[in-house]
């Protein structure tokens, strides 16, 4: 599982004192990863860039966003943190695994946890992933199904994230647009939803799907796979949980406002400049 050779985190971590993840999106959507870390790590705390003066990485080219996901991640480092998630498809598509290996803290994007998710809850191996336009096109999700012997049927749903972000998530149109864009999937026993959006659309697309197709949130996985290599996080000298900080390069009432579809946003949100990301010290380029 990316990274193996992080897992577990130091064990040097002192008892008492909180771990510090940092966790960055082009957006809102990374918010469903952030809410289920914070599920499995409560006590840790954490510190979200949500890149909205940027958004949507999806559009962009690949090589820009990578560029992106390298100054953010040498910002956050600069902030001491112990551990990096990119809650973000497209930049985990772009960008990982050469990340992982230029850091010097451990690393986790999105996908790796959701196809062995996938792998393992599949019973016929036959899987399904959904997406943005950019992470489907990028053919990340596939390459590593295949990898594993899987069938894999994709399709991209670019208006699902406007869905969510409009509030309209259990509305009768959010059904409408589940059943077209499931119209002709062959098929499948499970499917991955590969965007940080969709796990608000999780009620209506098992609706639309029925039972016998199992839903693998890649924002749980991901949680999963990130606390069981930090370990048991449940430290008797830290009572109560963590903290939150959110940095947002785009409006910051706008991110609220959006953020609130997805559950609300605990923790303070602070405005931080793309220039100050940028000016973070640089990681070295790798040859």
């Amino acid at each position: 599982m990316q990274p193996s050779r992080f897992a577990p985190l130091p064990s040097a971590h002192r008892p008492g004192v909180r771990r510090k993840i940092g966790v960055f999106d082009s957006g809102v959507g990374g918010l469903t990863v952030l809410k289920a870390m914070r599920r499995t790590m409560p006590q840790a705390d954490f510190l979200y860039v949500g890149d909205t003066a940027r958004v949507p990485y999806g559009r962009k080219p690949s090589s820009m966003v990578a560029g992106f996901a390298r100054e953010i991640a040498a910002f956050l480092l600069a902030q001491d943190v112990e551990a990096i998630v990119v809650a973000c498809n497209t930049a985990t598509a772009a960008a990982l695994p050469a990340l992982a290996d230029e850091l010097p803290v451990p690393v986790w994007g999105v996908i790796e946890p959701g196809v062995r998710a996938a792998f393992e809850a599949s019973k016929t191996g036959s899987v399904g992933v959904i997406g943005t336009r950019g992470a489907i096109a990028s053919g990340a999700y596939q390459r590593r199904l295949e990898a594993l012997g899987l069938r894999v049927w994709a399709r991209a749903c670019p208006m699902f994230v406007h869905l969510v972000e409009e509030n309209l998530s259990d509305s009768e149109e959010a059904a409408l647009l589940a059943r077209h864009y499931f119209a002709d999937r062959p098929a499948i026993d499970t499917l991955i939803l590969g965007c940080t959006h969709y796990p608000v659309l999780r009620p209506v697309i098992e609706a639309t799907l029925g039972p016998s197709v199992n839903v693998i949130s890649s924002a749980q996985a991901v949680a999963a796979t990130v606390a069981a290599a930090i370990g048991d996080t449940d430290d008797p000298e830290l009572p109560g949980i963590g903290g939150i900080l959110h940095l947002v390069t785009g409006d910051v009432i706008a991110y609220q406002h959006t953020a609130q579809t997805i559950g609300g946003v605990d923790g303070e949100v602070r405005p931080i400049h793309v220039e100050t990301l940028a000016a973070a010290e640089p990681l070295p380029v790798r040859p």
